[in-house]
């Protein structure tokens, strides 16, 4: 079986986002919070014991106990609040088929073997339970990584690593359905904040624990030439009328179910009793007929 890549520095990633749990919540989480909560609101069914896997902060858990969610069981390397288990996404202790829901805001994007994270999450749910997460992929931080890259290939003769790599929503889509999840459903939510500059946008990332863990990072420190530039560029490229720079955030949503026999089961192909051309008033070409203008 062939090993997961290790993209990231997992011990420095658990060293920052400790500093970060000490800091206020940021936007982003609050906003996931409020739309995770949203989200499991409108599914009819009451669940017992849930597991709030790797999300910084208690935002997700203050909001899912206001919604009546039942017994939130906190899971990440950093212990906060109570019930709490210490616990790595990547080597989760849960039993099998022993919680009926798992939600994450913001955490899985640093999972460096994913597809191994979800199929622990799904043996872990009991039959019909319910996986539903947040997570950052597709366009996340382009303008960063474009102002970085032209940055230092001005100045230093080449690009190094500075912005994580995400993946799209096509990718994560078939995590899920590779994983054994049941009726998989993938969604993305593009969030374009502005800032007064590139500076308070790096802020706000040490801020969520989001600075670079790559381990190909660069591992000496930034030159002050280079970081002048990226905000140079940054500003030139990626600034509105106003002066203030767009940054692009994709939170990739994703849903799935432990199998259950009593779930909806997609039909067999050819299986219909009606046709999609009567629904529609239409007449249907087949498939060596063009179609008349």
């Amino acid at each position: 079986m062939t090993e997961s890549p290790i993209i990231f520095d997992r011990l420095l990633q658990r060293r920052r986002r400790s500093r970060a749990a000490a800091l206020p919540a940021n936007f982003l989480l609050d906003h996931v919070a409020g739309e995770l909560a949203d989200r499991l609101s409108v599914v009819l069914r009451r669940f017992n014991v849930g597991v709030d896997l790797g999300t910084p902060g208690d935002a997700v858990r203050r909001s899912l106990r206001r919604l009546g969610a039942g017994m939130i069981v906190g899971a990440d390397v950093i212990a906060r609040g109570k019930p709490f288990v210490v616990a790595d996404e990547e080597a989760l202790p849960f039993r099998d088929s022993s919680l009926d829901f798992v939600v994450s805001g913001l955490a899985l994007h640093f999972a460096n073997d994913l597809p191994g994270v979800l199929a622990q999450i799904r043996r872990a749910l009991k039959p019909d339970g319910l996986f539903l997460a947040a997570l950052l992929g597709g366009e996340t931080l382009t303008e960063l990584r474009q102002a970085f890259a032209e940055a230092e290939s001005e100045i230093e003769g080449g690009a190094s690593p500075r912005v994580a790599p995400f993946a799209d929503l096509r990718q994560i889509g078939a995590l899920l359905q590779r994983a054994g999840f049941a009726l998989p459903v993938t969604d993305v939510e593009r969030v374009t904040v502005r800032y007064s500059s590139v500076f308070d946008l790096m802020h706000d990332l040490r801020r969520m624990g989001a600075a670079n863990t790559l381990v190909a990072r660069r591992r000496v420190p930034l030159r002050r030439t280079t970081l002048m530039q990226m905000a140079d560029v940054y500003a030139r490229c990626f600034a509105d009328a106003d002066g203030r720079i767009r940054t692009t955030f994709d939170i990739v949503w994703l849903s799935g179910w432990a199998p259950h026999p009593n779930q909806q089961q997609p039909l067999r192909p050819g299986s219909a009793k009606a046709r999609l051309a009567d629904a529609l008033g239409t007449r249907e070409i087949s498939a060596g007929e063009k179609a008349g203008c």
